[in-house]
């Protein structure tokens, strides 16, 4: 937990901190928490659930990505026509997200997460008893809505804890340990294709989505009753208008959608860019996704230990200027066939492995402007995301033409544009302090 932050003359006590002003950059200090919270804040029980929470939007994609040619040929459909059940699946989770957002602010945390497992339960079920594409993509939907509500809530829950940079540090952390779930997901999906069919996969997210209700039940709440909205929920609805004219916000925001947008081509096009033009086994898929996972997870870990001395809008910056860079050389792999299976993997996965320095940092950044509405800003910030996530899988499933081509152009776009953004509206970092603040996440 973060015991004290310097502030010019004097220390402030976040434990007892109300909305401060910090003066050098105009961060604004977490609210007091909660008793149960003081507890219990250092308690890896809480940082495990919280990860659990937050990967329940890439474990639910991700495990079944080996599955998809498979799945096409059992359903009748095309790779495009499977690529739409991860266009399905991102706008239930984006739009689900405006929904929950506000929900969380008025009615706390816990409650509402534990409304949205629900969904996710009965949304895999339905999954797993599809018998056509389109029942399929309808209820990714609803898994979606579901799932997205732990996501959401779970860096909201994080921004009620700590403020923007040891935010930003939190939020990597738990992204460095709930990677787990798409490090081994897919190959656990690909090694369940091996032996049964791959409804056996949703039911597997059934038993992982009523494992975590009853878990939830254990974490304490972080947003006390007199922290909380009284605005009726339609009210608090319209203040997204309020947020999307802040020029702060389309910042942190477009520099993460950009590059949401080439992450989700390369989760929509690899499985078939892998598997059936390169003809990796399927089985071996989940090797080639798991390290880029861990480039994301090393990347995390350097972000920990780096943003509470350089700050976050720096190293925000310098991943867009590796994604685009990167993005340009998954360009050329993708359209020349430059290295073959190695050049496009590799590529793929340096600019992958930039999401250690993007994501956390522009989530935090957002959060750090509107503490006090800290669930209605992470669902827009997640919502504009995943939004650009729907547009990238998209693009893949439209101009799929059985290369890696689409994937290639796609994320250099992405990047480039992840780019364009920090530069035009990001501002200027702050300076580097001589005594930065201390932040402890893990005892």
């Amino acid at each position: 937990m973060v015991a004290s932050v310097p502030l010019g003359a004097g220390q402030v006590d976040l434990m007892n901190a109300r909305l401060l002003t910090m003066p050098d950059d105009g961060a604004l200090i977490a609210p007091a928490l909660p008793a149960a919270m003081t507890a219990h804040g250092r308690s890896l029980r809480v940082m495990a659930i919280l990860s659990v929470l937050m990967g329940f939007g890439s474990i639910s994609t991700d495990i079944y990505l080996p599955a998809l040619p498979t799945m096409g040929q059992a359903l009748g459909s095309s790779s495009g026509m499977m690529e739409l059940t991860i266009s399905g699946y991102l706008v239930g989770f984006s739009l689900g997200q405006l929904l929950w957002g506000p929900i969380g602010d008025r009615y706390g945390r816990r409650l509402p997460v534990a409304a949205g497992i629900v969904l996710f339960v009965i949304g895999s079920a339905g999954c797993a008893l599809s018998d056509t594409a389109w029942q399929m993509i309808g209820w990714r939907i609803v898994q979606a809505v579901g799932a997205c509500a732990g996501v959401v809530l779970a860096r909201a829950m994080v921004r009620d804890m700590y403020e923007r940079d040891a935010a930003a540090k939190t939020l990597s952390t738990l992204i460095v340990v709930m990677a787990i779930a798409p490090l081994i997901g897919p190959f656990i999906g690909g090694q369940i294709l091996a032996v049964a069919s791959w409804h056996i996969i949703f039911w597997l997210l059934v038993g992982v989505g009523l494992l975590t209700l009853a878990a939830l039940f254990t974490l304490p709440e972080t947003l006390a009753p007199a922290q909380r909205s009284r605005e009726p929920l339609i009210r608090a609805v319209a203040e997204y208008g309020h947020l999307l004219r802040q020029r702060a916000i389309l910042g942190y925001a477009g520099v993460g959608a950009f590059f949401y947008l080439g992450v989700y081509a390369y989760i929509a096009g690899t499985p078939f860019a892998y598997i059936s033009y390169y003809h990796v086994p399927a089985q071996l898929y989940g090797l080639l996704f798991g390290s880029v996972i861990a480039g994301i997870m090393a990347m995390n870990m350097v972000n920990t230990r780096l943003v509470t001395k350089l700050g976050s809008d720096r190293l925000l910056r310098l991943g867009t200027v590796g994604a685009a860079i990167f993005g340009v050389a998954v360009a050329v792999a993708g359209g020349t066939g430059w290295g073959g299976l190695g050049g496009l993997a590799t590529t793929l996965f340096l600019f992958s492995a930039m999401s250690g320095l993007i994501v956390a940092n522009s989530i935090a950044g957002a959060l750090g402007r509107f503490p006090e509405r800290a669930g209605t800003a992470s669902a827009l910030v997640g919502a504009i995301h995943y939004g650009a996530g729907i547009i990238g899988s998209a693009l893949v499933g439209a101009f799929a033409d059985g290369t890696p081509w689409p994937v290639g152009w796609v994320v250099c776009v992405a990047g480039i544009g992840s780019l364009a953004c920090a530069r035009l509206f990001l501002p200027a970092p702050r300076p580097i302090r001589q005594a930065p603040m201390t932040s402890e996440v893990l005892p």
